[in-house]
């Protein structure tokens, strides 16, 4: 595991965890929202009448309302990046990642806006009056670039796992095991079969399930949040001093948390925004190709509302009460994660200042001379005795302890280049947390107390399994694009047997799969959107010209 997951990561570095991949994102929001003019700002309260239905008409075709269309393209967001993403970038990054979250939002807006109007435009109505569309259509129809609408939409079927498959399902089951001691392979399979049910029926059943489901899970998790954060309220002002005070300079060490660079929180708040909100990444406009309306741009209007409400709402809120409540730099007893853990050649302590810069140059991938240990680890009763220390989730580990089948345990473990060789035993202690479990923690500091956890486990059920939902529906549309309807049904099974395996699969290697996922889509539907950039300048035009007259 240990192994694959560097692979992952080596790929991972040169493309969606590179500086080039954020600034092309980044920059391709902030030209859109110049060359428009902050559509963001000037239509928001268009986008908002829009989606009550206001200028519908009974001649509109389409599959789903404006809302309809809003809610499955939000349960396609708004999962897994909002609870356990929000805490992934924190972990990593310090709390000024959260600022990079939130301005990769603001110029996603954008970015949402021009993809949703230029898919909805080159759509495509069967002659049984179902719709498709998605940015592999205005590649087809419009540049005449069939190659690249196939790289679009086979980097669709790999991001419909990487994205709203595997880390959705990979959390629930940890969560759930969290809260409620239940293995994750059953909750993977329950729910399997319930996403199963779901998706046969298309997309028909899907936004019958979604326009009831999204409001519901804010509502719930919404609640929750503000028990956090009005609980810890002496905490609010300092925490949004760390969140947009450390912008510049990064968060230096505090507690168990080692420091960041202002680079490594960058990079990590913009690609943990993107993987909340996908802006850029082409996934929503597929959902937001089936609604009715007879103006593309009206569509793209009710786009600009989904980064808002994921990232710059909910994401904010997530953070503020991990933040606040002060357990993003505390370290709490849990079960260690081979792929996050490394065995030190000696004993390091994070007070002393030699010892934590090396660390820390170690944790942002720069040259270190911290050296990992070979040999074997004696262990006794399931305590080590050597004299060394554990490396844990980007922390020196404490009461570290041995468990063989749950019970403490005898014998030596073979190591090599810190890494345990011997994959069945379980080492337990306090450390860093990080993604969901570290969410979890925070809703315990609020006035719910120990039942705040509950909250976490029911939203991100809730969130992520709507995710999974949408983004079933993402990638059968690209396999029948690629292949013809008669391989959806393949899909579809495929789908729900990969949902199921990632219940039990070590959560890193997900996250780091996954970023390599939106990179394959991403960078295709960026580089036409600007290819079309005065088509998109001469429709919003259009549509003034039109609305005026009306």
């Amino acid at each position: 595991m240990q192994e694959l997951n560097t692979f992952l990561g080596l790929i991972d570095s040169y493309i969606g965890g590179s500086t080039w991949f954020v600034f092309a994102l980044l920059g391709t929001g902030l030209f859109f929202s110049i060359y428009l003019k902050f559509p963001q700002i000037r239509y928001f309260n268009h986008a908002l009448r829009i989606v009550t239905g206001k200028y519908d008409k009974d001649t509109d075709k389409g599959d789903a309302t404006h809302f309809q269309a809003l809610a499955t393209a939000l349960s396609g967001t708004v999962g897994t990046g909002n609870i356990a993403g929000v805490a992934l970038a924190i972990h990593l990054g310090g709390p000024a990642a959260l600022f990079w979250m939130i301005v990769t939002a603001f110029f996603g807006m954008t970015t949402k806006f021009v993809e949703v109007t230029l898919s909805h435009k080159y759509r495509e109505i069967a002659e049984d009056g179902s719709v498709s569309g998605g940015p592999m259509y205005y590649m087809k129809n419009r540049l005449n670039m069939k190659w690249l609408a196939a790289i679009f939409a086979f980097a669709t079927i790999i991001s419909s796992f990487g994205t709203g498959n595997m880390p959705q399902i990979n959390s629930i089951s940890n969560s759930v095991f969290s809260s409620f001691g239940i293995d994750p392979w059953i909750t993977g399979l329950v729910l399997a079969i319930l996403l199963g049910i779901v998706i046969i029926g298309g997309i028909k059943r899907i936004v019958k399930v979604t326009d009831k489901l999204v409001p519901g899970m804010a509502i719930i998790y919404i609640i929750g949040v503000f028990s956090v954060i009005l609980f810890n309220w002496d905490n609010i002002i300092p925490s949004l001093g760390l969140i947009f005070g450390d912008v510049i300079n990064g968060t230096a060490a505090t507690g168990g948390f080692l420091g960041a660079s202002f680079a490594f929180a960058f990079n990590r708040g913009v690609n943990r925004g993107l993987f909340s909100n996908e802006a850029g990444q082409g996934s929503a406009p597929i959902a937001h190709a089936a609604a009715k309306a007879h103006e593309p741009v009206s569509e793209g209007m009710v786009s600009i509302l989904e980064p808002f409400i994921d990232t710059v709402v909910i994401c904010t809120l997530t953070g503020l009460a991990l933040v606040s409540s002060g357990v993003w730099n505390e370290k709490h007893e849990t079960t260690f994660q081979y792929a996050e853990m490394k065995v030190l050649n000696h004993i390091y302590d994070e007070k002393n200042t030699e010892d934590k810069k090396a660390l820390k140059t170690y944790i942002l991938g720069q040259d270190s001379d911290v050296e990992f240990f070979n040999g074997d680890l004696d262990v006794v009763d399931g305590a080590i005795q050597n004299n060394l220390s554990i490396f844990h989730s980007r922390s020196i580990a404490e009461h570290v302890q041995v468990f063989d089948g749950g019970n403490p345990y005898n014998g030596k473990i073979l190591v090599e280049n810190g890494d345990v060789q011997n994959t069945n035993l379980e080492f337990k202690g306090e450390s860093l947390l990080n993604s969901a479990p570290l969410t979890i923690v925070a809703f315990q500091k609020g006035y719910l107390g120990r039942y705040g956890e509950y909250i976490v486990t029911i939203g991100l059920l809730l969130f992520a399994f709507s995710t999974a939902i949408a983004w079933s529906y993402y990638g059968d549309r690209a396999v029948t694009y690629l292949f013809g309807s008669k391989w959806v049904m393949t899909y579809r099974a495929i789908y729900v047997l990969g949902f199921f395996v990632a219940s039990f699969t070590d959560t890193t290697i997900i996250w780091t799969f996954s970023g390599i996922a939106i990179a394959m889509m991403t960078l295709p539907n960026l580089f036409g959107i600007l290819m079309l950039r005065k088509e998109m300048k001469s429709s919003v035009k259009e549509y003034w010209e039109d609305f005026d007259k009306k």
